[in-house]
């Protein structure tokens, strides 16, 4: 007995050990949930991707997938100026579409730097344009009141020390050529500048929101958290900025700091993320088209309506959407982009209290046929969005005894609670269903949205 009883301490304390070691920072479940709460209620922000590949406008991929060496792109870091990058009008696009905060790349997978770092020469401050763009952009969305954040590329294209692997333009097909590419390159030294480049970003634009650190690709001659050195490079991003938001592609998913919030790329997930069975902070980065950078001839751009029903299924199910521009060479939106926002921007004027501060609806709520809920907990109003407008009848099931009053939100005029009009409706109604009576004609916004006052 005496000796179960010792080896289920000693278990004890070496589960203790490895969970502590299993910590980038120590920060109770509150205390994140806290930090995490504006960007949580904020719900809508805008990514964006840009860098010397908008100049080949195919794709910010193109270095790669063309195999260009470095001798080939360098002529477009020669003549980079976006003469027409005008930051401020950037920020009232964002806020005008009804973003709340921003994130850009400042340094893609090509390895070319958008800020002025003491640690490179490939960088925004060399070429014609000359100024630092970090900076002018961190300035003119700060003054639109813009939480700021900066996308970092941990893959590089460029860096002479940075190992040759499965992406890389370089990419080898064997396993000898590997070795033979890798001889005399130190990812020791391309981890030192990584660190060094983070910590300027972080150190010289003032407090930032977001930092999105991507990726890592595991595997056979890929890249993991030993190559990046993630655990010390998240350990100094949370002393330099406390109250900083991170992503989770630095591969610590198994560490307790090793990412804020979870990153699904370019899908819809199916139901609210969840790790070990609890329910996740998350974040679904989408494109208005198939590229992340600008792509003059890349037409399959989504709609209004996909575009908003993108947003609001993602408050729907307790996340945030982090929506990609890609700017052009000469530091323009493409005039696809510009209509897509001020469309977005029209909708989110009279319908943005469905979307902030909401989340997804209490399980009790039964989602009608063709609609989204989100709920605002705060005030306790469950927002029904109309992704197909019924008829003059629109049935609520169980919700009775939950509602107080009904209006549209984009002009507050009520919506009366009666009984269904039509031949059988009274057997098809539940004992504790209601029926809204609704105009017939279709208000004159692109997803209607029934504003529910909760008892």
């Amino acid at each position: 007995m005496k000796k179960l009883l010792f080896l289920s301490l000693v278990l004890i304390v070496i589960s203790q050990l490895s969970y502590s070691q299993k910590k980038i920072w120590d920060e109770s479940t509150e205390e994140k949930e806290e930090r995490l709460s504006e960007w949580t209620e904020a719900r809508f922000g805008m990514f964006i991707h840009w860098g010397l590949y908008a100049q080949l406008a195919r794709h910010e991929w193109v270095k790669t997938r063309e195999r260009i060496s470095d001798e080939d792109y360098q002529k477009y870091f020669e003549i980079f100026n976006p003469d027409l990058f005008d930051p401020a009008e950037w920020a009232k696009k964002a806020k005008n579409a009804g973003m709340k905060y921003a994130v850009i790349t400042s340094k893609h997978h090509e390895g070319f730097n958008m800020f002025d770092s003491e640690f490179t020469d490939y960088k925004v401050t060399n070429t014609p344009y000359g100024k630092d763009i970090i900076k002018e952009w961190v300035d003119a969305f700060r003054a639109e009141g813009l939480g700021i954040g900066f996308y970092y590329s941990l893959i590089d294209w460029h860096h002479p020390e940075y190992t040759i692997d499965r992406i890389h333009p370089l990419k080898a097909n064997s396993q000898e050529e590997y070795d033979k590419l890798n001889k005399d390159r130190d990812m020791e030294i391309y981890r030192e500048y990584l660190k060094n480049q983070v910590s300027e970003l972080l150190t010289n634009y003032g407090k930032v929101d977001i930092i999105w650190l991507d990726y890592s690709f595991p595997g056979k001659n890929g890249k993991d958290r030993n190559d990046w050195g993630s655990v010390e490079l998240l350990k100094m991003v949370r002393k330099l900025q406390p109250d900083i938001i991170v992503n989770d592609r630095a591969d610590l998913k198994d560490y307790w700091g090793g990412g804020d919030f979870s990153t699904p790329e370019q899908y819809k997930v199916e139901k609210w993320p969840e790790i070990n069975g609890e329910r996740v902070p998350w974040e679904t980065c989408q494109t208005f088209s198939g590229s992340w950078g600008y792509y003059r001839d890349e037409h399959t751009w989504k709609d209004n309506k996909q575009l908003l029903v993108l947003l609001i299924e993602s408050v729907s199910k307790g996340g945030n959407l982090l929506l990609n521009v890609g700017p052009t060479a000469r530091g323009t939106f493409d005039y696809r982009a510009d209509e897509a926002l001020e469309k977005m921007g029209e909708w989110m004027k009279v319908n943005d209290r469905s979307i902030y501060g909401c989340t997804q609806a209490p399980e009790y709520f039964t989602t009608p046929d063709n609609t989204l809920l989100t709920y605002n907990p705060k005030t306790n109003r469950l927002y029904v969005h109309l992704l197909d407008y019924p008829m003059k009848n629109f049935r609520l099931k169980g919700f009775e005894d939950k509602i107080k009053y009904a209006q549209f939100l984009h002009d507050a005029s009520e919506i009366r609670i009666s009984k269904p009009y039509g031949h059988g409706h009274k057997q098809e109604m539940g004992e504790n269903d209601i029926n809204l009576d609704l105009p017939v004609n279709k208000p004159n916004v692109e997803i209607p949205v029934i504003e529910l006052f909760l008892r």
